[in-house]
């Protein structure tokens, strides 16, 4: 058992020794960790939570003055569960132990007795990215599988996990959780950082190996081998979560004085066979669940394409300075889907859009499931398609002589594909719609403003309780010029 591991022991360690104790987990029945917090912490509210900081001054590794530095999270509020973290040296583990003196809890009462036999919840990863006088956060590991991280001149927006079981069907989703952590220790000169992580649930144990690279991008390549101890209908591989409140192409419910709310604008899938697919998100009025058939991928993400400030407006939020996130496989991962999960969300503090890849084969429980990948934070220029990209869609109508029942869309594109088209170019916009759906009219033409060009699509519903399907692209005789725009209009 991995409890009988005394915590003194110096072990030679890698990957494979966490691949053992997710394959050893995986024989066992799960024993679920029932945390044992005082009330004082549990019925925190969010302020309350974020009262409780760790005092940088005493951020692991700086008083050896490395390049990297960690700082831990409190148990507390919704993060109820205690993960172990370990230090690596000269290949050998050794437990970080516990200091509640490490800590300032502000104005939150809590007495030494109650801070007795607790630990941490997750951590951070500080690295010189913006500044070298300054180790900003590049990466943070918090609840469950979950991590975020951010690229230079960004600040936190979307995040990934582990892994998915079953999300979005009717019988619950669970949700993994690292539940061990084990942390290289870098050298005076080390540019990355290496991770490990014991995955345990329910159904599914695993291996992880995070190896972070901060920059512009901040790059993670991840080594995973899973475990399932029962079999589950749907895993999502390397999963991304985020948030889509309101943009250019969904107006908010509410009055708001910002013209976009969002971490993320689109779903972004490089195919494998040459065609990229954008799929600009949407905050429906009932669960949306759309998936994309592929073999071998070259990549997917959660993408913020728009970067412009004026197109939110917010300064506390930032949104314009929230990271786009990229999959890309590291190997052959055969055939599957992405799938898209658009939730309904009330308001901006929900996360509400997930994607990750799932698998058309899984092998039976207590064989190794393996996927590899790199996983890049930073901004969406980094991940464009080659020909050229959808930068807005717009919904609504100009002025109708005579309102109908159409809905319009505005569909503008840009990229170097363009700038290889002489002025007599006759370019048109190949659009279909599914069997809810037909295309009243569509036309292309060039957008001076941009140097680009606008697509422009009126769209009649047939049944307005049923979402309907649009796919698109832009053409030159016989010739594409753009990625396929995937839309969905939800049911109203």
């Amino acid at each position: 058992m991995l409890a009988l591991i005394p915590s003194t022991h110096a072990l030679a360690f890698d990957f494979d020794d966490v691949a053992k104790k997710a394959k050893q987990l995986s024989t066992t029945a799960f024993k679920e960790q029932k945390p044992k917090l005082p009330k004082g912490l549990v019925n925190l509210d969010y302020d309350q939570y974020r009262d409780i900081r760790y005092n940088l001054d005493k951020s692991y590794w700086r008083a050896q003055g490395l390049p990297f530095e960690l700082s831990f999270f409190h148990q507390g509020r919704q993060y109820q569960h205690q993960v172990k973290i370990n230090e690596i040296v000269a290949n050998r583990a050794r437990v970080i132990p516990f200091d509640p003196r490490a800590f300032d809890y502000g104005d939150n009462k809590v007495t030494s007795n109650e801070l007795r036999g607790l630990g941490f919840a997750g951590f951070r990863v500080h690295y010189p990215i913006n500044t070298p006088k300054y180790k900003d956060e590049v990466v943070v590991f918090l609840g469950a599988s979950y991590l975020r991280g951010v690229g230079k001149d960004q600040v936190y927006g979307l995040s990934a996990r582990g892994l998915a079981v079953d999300t979005a069907l009717n019988s619950g989703e669970e949700f993994p959780r690292f539940t061990e952590f084990w942390i290289e220790r870098p050298t005076a000169r080390s540019k990355q950082i290496v991770v490990y992580a014991l995955l345990d649930s329910k159904r599914v144990t695993g291996a992880y190996r995070y190896t972070i690279k901060p920059g512009d991008p901040t790059v993670t390549e991840v080594k995973s081998q899973l475990y399932l101890r029962e079999n589950v209908t749907k895993l999502g591989i390397a999963p991304l979560t985020s948030m889509y409140f309101f943009g250019e192409n969904q107006r908010p419910v509410v009055e708001d004085f910002r013209p976009e709310v969002h971490d993320s604008d689109g779903l972004s899938i490089a195919s494998g066979t040459g065609e990229w697919i954008w799929r600009p998100l949407v905050n429906p009025k009932r669960l949306l669940v759309t998936s994309y058939a592929l073999s071998n991928p070259t990549g997917f993400g959660l993408m913020q394409r728009d970067e412009k400030f004026t197109s939110y407006e917010d300064l506390e939020a930032r949104y314009e300075a929230r990271p786009s996130a990229w999959i890309e496989p590291v190997g052959k991962w055969g055939s599957g889907r992405v799938e898209l999960i658009q939730i309904p969300t009330p308001d901006e503090f929900n996360d509400n859009i997930v994607a990750f890849w799932v698998p058309d084969q899984l092998p039976k429980p207590g064989a190794p499931i393996n996927f590899d990948y790199k996983m890049s934070w930073g901004k969406e220029a980094q991940q464009r398609p080659p020909l050229s990209w959808v930068v807005q869609t717009r919904r609504g109508h100009g002025y109708i002589r005579k309102p109908d029942s159409t809905i319009g869309l505005f569909i503008d594109f840009e990229g170097p594909a363009f700038k290889q088209l002489n002025k007599n170019a006759k370019v048109g916009f190949r659009v279909s719609a599914d069997a809810n759906g037909q295309i009243v009219e569509s036309h292309a033409y060039p957008n001076p403003k941009t140097g680009g060009w606008r697509a422009s699509v009126r769209v009649k519903r047939t049944d307005d309780s049923k979402p309907v399907e649009l796919r698109g692209f832009l053409q030159n005789d016989n010739a594409t010029l753009s990625e396929t725009w995937s839309y969905i209009l939800p049911a109203d």
